[in-house]
């Protein structure tokens, strides 16, 4: 079934537009000679205007509306033989581009905007109505047979409306867009979809802006052998410095108390949703839809969902937090420890260290206590239980807004394989889902590439353990530099001084690794060759996402499984390159853990959320400041490609999607150690969820509207953190939480806990202590050999019977069900 493909010329352009009437299907990245064109349109809109319905309408003269505008920067000064040379091929390359347009049945005007160094040149698109009839009909688009009733419903808003309880969270928000029965489009088919009569209105601007896309994703400006093609190659070399579609008008906000008709898309979407004080109503999820496409109001659907549910896991963890304060004060051997005499020495945390009290980390212990206890094991159940539910009903909640929305079928039938792929692929074969001949790359060479690249994935991945490896030795060094200090607030702080500022480090570490990586990630995936757009957007994804899973994770890890597990014992200490291992502080590793997971999340959240607020503030008052000086003495409003241009380019979801999922899994992977985590993902994404909705409305050039049916392989990615966290919470709650050994204490010998603190510490063998003329204490489960005692081994047993429980009740709660259903339930969002 595999054809090799023809030889093309470089004078071919790249759309084929063969003749509907000859059933030639698909035009994947084919070629036809520009003569062929004129010829195409013509019967394209012969045969489309034959099938209206209205044919008054079918002969408007109305000049049809902008779709997309191209812009391109002069510098009107004179500039060295090299960068001339590049200019005079940017510009053949642009013009070339152009005139590919035009032969492609496209309309241009031209406006120009200049000051006394540079001249900003705006070439608007229009597609006549010959071309939007044929590329709807070759990129399969639905359109509307019939209107339907708005089916969207809110089980928590119909409740609410049962009982008579007021719904804070309900706005009735206007111009609902309604709901179709819809297929694809087909010109011979013409006057049965809705609203055929209307040219001008037919097609709506987020369909209009796809074709468009399309046309200048696949159009030549060289030999596409070599990549010459597409707009988007064009913007990577500089040739055009924008591309984009307008947005519907400003979003100037109207008062409170005006007519809300009249209203454009944009308007409505800043006064009902992109607005800080709308923080507590539900989203506006098919306004969304109507103006940014699947893609994003699949996204928003998310994070309302997810942020809805934050809701009751905040209120539980707050809860256990505060029953943690309160034991605090009660707690007998936390009382013991600080109520300790001050015979009761430990040994040094070093070679050159002094003994120290143990009195001293009486602070650092109570700090322990507040997340260490009880409360934390259900906490653990109920965040496990809560993750697993999540999700499930996220499945169904996906399955209604995709069938909704008609896209349940869009990654079968009616996705394309991408402009890149087709251009590059060396075969052709038969699709068995759609039958029509597509370009081809054979299996087993996509094989060995992503083989190839999860090499260099590894590579990376080594370099974050590096990096891992140097900030433990950091600590290391740095406590024993502290604890030697005069003052003895440092000395008794020494482990948590270090612990604190090797957190800051890795973080700082974390963020310059991510922003090498990503770029590394994209040059490996378009070298894969995949076929779709979502196919290489999850490849991309997956590489991203497991490196970003060990950069950010892989310190906690070592906290909370190895840190202090192979310590040694006095006289018989362990090393790495010469420096003696880690131990856990008096309070315990749960702490530290609970620390790391503060700075680290808190941290990059309020690193986010400063970039996504000022940054963007500070490039769009560049962009107008250098505007002004460009439009000085032009005018006082600018034209809206103009205000448009000196908006940021909209970035797409991927860094958006990968902030929540990291969140997620530290909301739930490491729960056990800081009940508090639900609670600040919960302010951060009211916060983010607004944020997020005015950068699209306001700060960012209008994104072209992409379909999708659901969030893509973040799904996969979620429910593998949401195992990991079952197995990680047990082995937490078993290793690294005193509440096993209190509890085996509290069965086997004192109810009330006296004495669990003296249960817990080991004396220094003999020898250590006839060295150093005197006997110190260190925590561990060893006899005075520093040998295993009896105790370590039925402990062992009992934290391995737990994890075995602990998982097989989750495990089972947690089963997958395949079957998707299509009603929609679970706690209401602000994403509903």
């Amino acid at each position: 079934m595999l054809r090799r493909r023809a030889p093309e010329e470089d004078d071919a352009v790249l759309i084929d537009m063969a003749s509907l009437e000859s059933g030639s299907g698909s035009s994947y990245g084919s070629t036809a000679h520009a003569s062929e064109v004129p010829s195409a349109l013509g019967a394209v809109a012969s045969m489309a205007g034959k099938q209206q319905v209205a044919p008054s309408r079918v002969g408007s003269s109305a000049k049809p509306p902008i779709d997309f505008v191209l812009v391109w920067e002069e510098d009107l000064r004179n500039q060295e033989s090299p960068a001339q040379d590049k200019t005079h091929t940017h510009k053949f390359w642009r013009e070339t581009f152009l005139e590919s347009l035009r032969l492609a049945g496209l309309n241009m005007d031209q406006h120009d905007v200049q000051d006394e160094t540079t001249a900003v040149h705006f070439i608007l698109l229009r597609a006549p109505w010959a071309v939007l009839c044929y590329y709807a009909e070759d990129l399969r688009l639905k359109l509307p047979l019939q209107e339907l009733p708005n089916q969207a419903s809110n089980w928590s808003a119909t409740l609410l409306e049962w009982l008579g309880i007021p719904n804070i969270l309900l706005e009735q928000v206007p111009d609902t867009p309604p709901e179709y029965y819809s297929c694809q489009f087909k010109a011979s088919k013409l006057q049965w979809f809705l609203g055929s009569d209307n040219q001008d209105t037919f097609f709506t601007s987020t369909k209009r802006h796809q074709i468009l896309f399309e046309i200048l994703a696949k159009t030549r400006y060289g030999h596409k052998k070599k990549g010459l093609f597409g707009i988007d190659q064009l913007l990577a070399e500089g040739v055009f410095r924008a591309a984009f579609p307008l947005h519907d008008g400003p979003f100037s906000a109207v008062p409170e108390n005006s007519q809300a008709l009249g209203l454009t898309q944009r308007q409505v979407l800043f006064q009902h949703w992109a607005r800080w004080g709308k923080w507590n109503k539900y989203q506006p999820l098919d306004h969304v839809r109507q103006y940014f496409g699947e893609k994003v109001a699949l996204y928003f659907a998310w994070l309302g969902f997810y942020t809805g549910w934050l809701l009751p896991a905040a209120v539980v963890g707050t809860v256990v937090f505060l029953v943690g304060c309160f034991l605090v004060f009660s707690d007998i051997p936390t009382q013991e420890l600080c109520h300790s005499s001050d015979g009761l020495d430990m040994c040094p945390l070093c070679s050159d260290c002094s003994f120290w009290p143990l009195s001293s980390a009486c602070t650092l212990a109570q700090a322990g206590r507040l997340f260490d206890h009880g409360g934390t094991v259900f906490f653990s159940l109920f965040m496990a239980l809560w993750a697993v539910l999540l999700l499930e009903y996220w499945k169904r909640k996906n399955a209604t807004l995709a069938y909704r929305w008609d896209c349940s079928d869009y990654e079968d039938i009616e996705e394309r394989p991408r402009p890149q792929f087709a251009a590059r692929a060396p075969t052709t074969a038969l699709n068995p889902v759609t039958g029509e001949d597509e370009p081809y790359f054979p299996e087993k060479r996509r094989v060995h590439r992503m083989l190839a690249g999860s090499v260099v994935l590894l590579m990376m991945v080594a370099v974050v353990i590096m990096c891992l490896v140097s900030i433990i030795l950091y600590r290391a060094i740095m406590a024993v530099i502290v604890s030697k200090s005069d003052n003895a607030f440092l000395s008794a702080w020494a482990p948590r001084i270090a612990s604190l500022t090797g957190s800051v480090v890795n973080l700082i570490f974390i963020v310059i690794l991510s922003k090498v990586y990503v770029v590394l990630a994209q040059v490996l995936t378009r070298w894969e060759m995949h076929r779709t757009q979502t196919a290489f957007e999850d490849a991309f994804t997956l590489k991203v996402f497991v490196f970003q899973f060990v950069n950010f994770y892989a310190s906690p890890v070592y906290i909370a499984f190895f840190k202090g597990r192979f310590v040694g014992y006095p006289g018989n200490y362990h090393t790495l390159f010469g420096v003696r291992n880690e131990e856990c502080a008096a309070g315990g590793c749960l702490i530290e853990l609970a620390q790391e997971l503060l700075v680290i999340m808190v941290g990059k959240q309020i690193i986010n959320n400063v970039q996504e607020i000022f940054v963007p503030r500070l490039k769009g008052c560049w962009q107008k400041l250098y505007s002004r000086r460009r439009k000085a003495g032009v005018g006082a409003h600018p034209a809206p490609w103009e205000a448009d241009y000196d908006l940021l380019p909209c970035e797409g979801l991927f860094h958006e999607y990968l902030e929540m999922v990291l969140q997620f899994g530290f909301v739930t992977i490491f729960v056990a150690a800081c009940p508090l985590a639900p609670l600040f993902a919960l302010l951060n994404n009211w916060v983010e969820i607004r944020l997020d909705a005015r950068k699209f409305v306001c700060e960012y050039r209008r994104p072209v509207a992409e379909r999708a049916q659901d969030i893509g392989i973040w799904f996969h990615i979620l429910a593998g953190l949401t195992h990991l966290a079952v197995i990680s919470n047990a082995f937490l709650l078993a290793f690294s939480s005193d509440f096993l050994p209190r509890a085996y204490y509290r069965w086997t010998r004192a109810p009330d806990l006296r004495g669990f603190l003296n249960f817990t510490l080991a004396r220094a063998p003999p020898a250590f202590a006839a060295a150093h003329n005197r006997t110190c204490r260190y925590r561990a489960f060893r006899d005075d050999d520093g040998h295993y005692s009896q105790t370590y081994w039925t402990l062992l047993a009992i934290r391995l019977a737990f994890v075995i429980i602990f998982e097989a009740l989750l495990g089972a709660t947690g089963a997958k069900d395949d079957q998707l259903p299509s009603s929609e339930s679970g706690p209401s969002s602000l994403g509903s």
